[in-house]
């Protein structure tokens, strides 16, 4: 006699999937929303399978690239997943409705001979072709647009960083202070900009793609006197037995980091102080100088390459996984 047996199968869904690894690393939606800057109701959404409530399928694609590069998954994976479900989810709700069952057919007088259609198509394209050459025109000569919609000008900030978000012209690359950062589908741009303690002038670059530029510059004035009153009685002891010892020359620290070949977000702490917290592009390098050490977390270890005054330190891990507080001092990596 045959016998067979079954066996089960666990298959998670793409919401199960995500909250699972979001437990396994101990990462909160708030730590998420942060890092990806995707609005945790959206990302409640995603977890709990309610597609219904999802804006349309190219901004739910775009926070899907986002949150892989940010936890090492496959984007294609994690994309092909979330529209399958959302197949499944569609046809099991929708719902066919005939509202023209038994209305009368009505019929129109007009007369629609091949000479009117003709004719009609002429015009139709004339017309389009004249709007299309107004618009290439327009685009050609006219700077793209950029608006900064946080910080204003002249804003006072009490950290060492500044969130700067805009919008800017569809397809246009935008820089801060020179340096290249990721622009949505809809123009729109969001980076943590590192700051010193005083005045700091913040440089935003629109370019189309006539190479045409919008630039706009905004003051910020970082206060770090807070810091400064929250130092307890015994480090202002130990700061002025540092100042009576005569001066130990530290060697100085030239970081230089880029990674390759997918866009990764990181932060970069200085000697203690972010200076960087955004999505890096490949291709690009980002130049940081610091006095005693550099702390690095980037969100794809093997692809985050580090160079310490001109020499090659390789990447920060071996495994695509989020990697934290790496620190560098101008030796190399510092082993906890």
């Amino acid at each position: 006699m045959v016998r067979f047996t079954t066996k089960k199968i666990d298959s998670l869904t793409l919401g199960e999937r995500m909250k699972k690894l979001r437990d396994e690393r101990r990462l909160s939606l708030m730590e998420i929303s942060k890092h990806t800057k995707i609005q945790v109701k959206y990302l409640e959404y995603i977890e709990d399978g309610v597609y219904a409530k999802l804006p349309a399928d190219v901004y739910v694609k775009g926070f899907l690239r986002s949150y892989a590069i940010f936890m090492g998954l496959s984007e294609s994976n994690i994309i092909k997943q979330f529209e399958r479900e959302k197949g499944i989810h569609k046809n099991i709700k929708k719902v066919v409705e005939d509202e023209n069952v038994g209305k009368p057919l009505k019929f129109s007088s007009l007369v629609i001979t091949p000479k009117m259609i003709i004719v009609t198509s002429i015009l139709l394209l004339v017309a389009s072709s004249f709007v299309y050459l107004y618009m290439q025109v327009n685009n050609f000569v006219s700077k793209p647009r950029l608006v900064i919609m946080a910080p204003s000008d002249g804003s006072r900030v009490n950290g060492n960083s500044v969130h700067v978000t805009g919008i800017a012209e569809k397809d246009a690359l935008v820089f801060i202070n020179d340096q290249p950062i990721l622009v949505s589908e809809k123009g729109e741009f969001s980076e943590d900009v590192g700051l010193t303690p005083g005045v700091n002038s913040i440089s935003i670059k629109a370019r189309s793609k006539f190479n045409k530029e919008a630039v706009e510059s905004i003051i910020v004035n970082a206060d770090f006197e807070n810091n400064v009153s929250e130092q307890s009685d015994n480090a202002i002891v130990d700061e002025l037995n540092q100042q009576i010892q005569p001066v130990q020359s530290l060697e100085p620290i030239k970081l230089e980091i880029h990674v390759s070949p997918n866009p990764t977000w990181m932060s970069i702490e200085a000697d203690g102080n972010l200076v960087y917290s955004g999505v890096l592009l490949p291709d690009s390098v980002q130049a940081f100088d610091a006095n005693e050490n550099v702390s690095i977390t980037s969100g794809k270890g093997n692809e985050t390459f580090v160079k310490i005054n001109g020499k090659e330190f390789g990447a920060l891990s071996t495994d695509g996984t989020v990697v934290r507080d790496v620190k560098y001092n101008a030796k190399g990596k510092i082993e906890n």
